[in-house]
């Protein structure tokens, strides 16, 4: 039977998924206080249980933001402590602007991947439930006017496919300070070009400028809206699973285990 401490922790686990949090369940597995426990909150550090004394919080804190960032599990070793992290991440979103035929296609695509879909134009006629029944959310306006509205955060990939200097210009001072995990833009390599000097004359770090991802989606030789759709899926797949960095812990990465169960 669960006890206080455990089904605390397992409440304040399942308030991270319904508030769309980041964090962990972080459980001890060999050394001291084996079965202790812990949810972390990759913003508001332990909320529920609590870590074995010894171990540094922000070591802990800083391990769950890398396994939250590539949704893995595994066994950290702290000196003679050992530690199953569990991350918590919300379902994966994708905030889609232009809502044209190839964002048809990309939000049943992506729906049935168990992304969170959000449209978003500023054209009303376009942007409708008739014409986009996979969608969860839409949204009509100018980027500024639904800026308030967007969720861009660390799970969220941002697809532009409307290439009209008009609407993306003041897109791009919303999106790039984000950490958002992909963004890409239709258009040509000249749009692509023309993109990147308009942005240098805004100001904009060339490191910065570099997040965009255009002409968009891997080259698989896609001709028809549905597969330029899946092209833009598949390398927004591949930045979600490849980030590029090496997984870096501050502790010590063990053989990924758990603990026995209590007889």
């Amino acid at each position: 039977m669960n006890g206080p401490d455990e089904r605390e922790v397992l409440a304040a686990v399942q308030s991270l998924i319904d508030r769309d949090r980041f964090g962990a369940r972080v459980t001890v597995v060999a050394g001291d206080a084996v079965g202790l426990d812990a949810a972390v909150d990759l913003d508001d550090g332990v909320v529920a249980g609590s870590l074995p004394p010894g171990v540094d919080a922000g070591s802990v804190l800083a391990d769950v933001a890398a396994l939250v960032q590539r949704e893995l599990p595994a066994t950290v070793a702290y000196g003679p402590i050992e530690v199953f992290v569990e991350p918590v991440t919300p379902a994966p979103r994708v905030v889609i602007f232009g809502a044209v035929h190839i964002a048809q296609a990309l939000t049943d695509h992506a729906s049935l991947l168990g992304y969170h879909v959000t449209v978003s134009d500023s054209r009303a006629l376009f942007t409708t439930p008739e014409r986009f029944p996979a969608a969860d959310e839409l949204l009509v306006g100018w980027p500024d006017q639904v800026a308030d509205r967007l969720v861009l955060d660390r799970r969220t990939s941002v697809v532009v496919l409307s290439h009209d200097a008009r609407f993306e210009d003041p897109l791009w001072p919303i999106v790039l300070p984000t950490p958002v995990r992909y963004i890409g833009a239709m258009g040509s390599r000249r749009t692509t070009e023309s993109r990147r000097r308009r942005l240098s004359e805004a100001g904009f770090d060339p490191e910065v400028v570099d997040r965009i991802r255009g002409p968009i989606g891997i080259d698989i030789g896609a001709e028809t809206p549905g597969e330029v759709a899946i092209a833009i899926l598949a390398e927004m797949i591949s930045a979600h699973r490849r980030p590029g960095e090496p997984l870096e812990l501050h502790g010590e990465q063990a053989p990924l285990r758990r603990s026995e169960p209590s007889g």
